[in-house]
């Protein structure tokens, strides 16, 4: 595989304005610097430390030709027309060490100057006194030693024009982050708000903000909230109107078949309409999702335990792992379908159910587990579309019309989690019905 530079880039809106628009600033900067330190700076540099250093060749040859006897006056002279502070050491010899300076183009500018003018062995150090260069020539009979200012072998103010680049690209950075959080924050606002809607929540205190174009966006989202709001309460009113004009003729039916004497014929009519009364329910259920309900704190074990103690009561137990309590914000009543859905989805198939609830930090699962005969694998998904019937090894779903796990997938999904089936500890099937923490 090649390399890729996508990896190292920011994924966040904010993460990539504000390179798009640090990286070229500071690109411009290190390009003014360098041009700067490569034309302007290194020329002044070399010029200054070629004027020392012709100085100091000046004094050293007018030295030898005078000797020690003219050494003074040559010594005045030197301090008061290029000043420099002349000192000589008798019997000395040129120091063996060299401490290199930070700036080692100071060092080289200087060294170089000095080997063009010089003949003479020579030695100097920048380091040791900030405001002086201490440079040391070998003569007969010792060593002359030169202090000169700083300022006049070197151009000082370098380091301004660093402070000065630093400065400015801290402060832009800095109004850069400023103006970048206001832009991402109605984006963040505007995903915050859809994720919400997406969850049923109420988002009607949103409102459009941010440049123009995010403005159209969160317009565009609240017309289509509205549009959704509509078709849903839509939905539910011809819902509501189907559910009654259904449930009214099986009533009819049913009262009947209640008043006719008993036989084979009664019992068998008398299931068809349960089985019809089930299947509309189920179709009702499917159709009706979570519309009309808002989000509660919930504890989410007594949830569990309500509905094992309604399966008890229809004559089955089922085995409970739960936490004293667990309190989370949820639709309750579209929460308690899906998990009593995916509780009698087990009960239909194995003998042995289990119900847990776990906190992993990152969500809540709730786990239901039988001792059926499972579901293999590659058929997993299958099982999650409506109306679908599984092969034969879960005896093709001997109840309802295929709707359940369908509907808890789509309660748990509404609640931004999502339901998944894998293989229980005792060989059945495990389906496990998360939400984030």
């Amino acid at each position: 595989m090649g390399f890729s530079i996508k990896r190292y880039l920011p994924t966040s809106l904010f993460g990539r304005s504000l390179l798009i628009i640090v990286l070229p600033v500071a690109m411009m900067q290190i390009a003014v610097t360098w041009s700067f330190f490569e034309e302007h700076w290194q020329t002044v540099t070399s010029r200054l430390s070629e004027s020392v250093a012709g100085d100091v060749a000046m004094i050293t040859a007018l030295y030898e030709r005078s000797g020690p006897e003219g050494f003074d006056p040559l010594a005045n002279l030197a301090f008061q027309t290029v000043g420099l502070s002349v000192d000589l050491r008798e019997g000395d010899v040129l120091p063996q060490t060299r401490r290199t300076a930070f700036f080692r183009a100071l060092d080289r500018s200087l060294r170089r100057a000095l080997s063009s003018r010089l003949d003479n062995d020579f030695w100097f150090d920048t380091t040791r006194y900030p405001e002086y260069v201490d440079i040391r020539v070998q003569v007969n009979g010792g060593v002359l030693r030169f202090i000169a200012s700083r300022e006049r072998a070197f151009a000082t103010t370098g380091h301004i024009f660093i402070l000065w680049i630093v400065g400015a690209s801290t402060l832009l950075t800095a109004v850069s982050l400023i103006f970048i959080r206001n832009q991402a924050k109605p984006i963040q606002r505007l995903a915050a708000a859809a994720e919400a809607f997406g969850r049923g929540q109420d988002t009607a205190h949103f409102k459009p903000a941010g440049a123009r174009e995010v403005r159209q966006a969160a317009t565009a989202f609240i017309d289509m909230r509205e549009r959704l709001t509509r078709y849903v309460e839509q939905r539910t009113a011809l819902l509501a109107g189907v559910s009654h004009d259904l449930r009214t003729p099986l009533t009819r039916l049913r009262l009947q078949l209640a008043l006719m004497p008993d036989s084979p014929e009664r019992a068998d009519a008398i299931a068809d309409i349960a089985e019809m009364e089930a299947a509309l329910e189920e179709y009702l259920s499917f159709a009706r999702g979570q519309s009309g309900e808002e989000s509660t704190a919930e504890d989410l074990a007594a949830l569990a335990r309500e509905v094992a103690a309604n399966a008890a009561r229809a004559g089955r137990e089922i085995g409970l792992d739960l936490p004293a309590r667990l309190t989370r914000e949820v639709r309750a009543g579209t929460l308690r379908r899906a998990l009593a859905n995916l509780v009698d989805n087990a009960l239909s198939h194995g003998e042995q159910v289990s119900l847990s609830l776990v906190d992993t930090g990152g969500r809540i699962e709730f786990r239901i587990d039988d001792d059926g005969p499972g579901i293999p694998g590659e058929q997993h998904e299958e099982a999650f579309k409506p109306f679908n019937r599984l092969d034969p090894s879960r005896n093709a779903n001997r109840k309802g019309v295929g709707l359940g796990l369908a509907i808890a997938r789509d309660a748990a999904r509404a609640h931004g989690g999502d339901v998944a089936l894998g293989d229980a500890p005792a060989g059945g099937l495990r389906a496990i019905l998360w939400i984030p923490a």
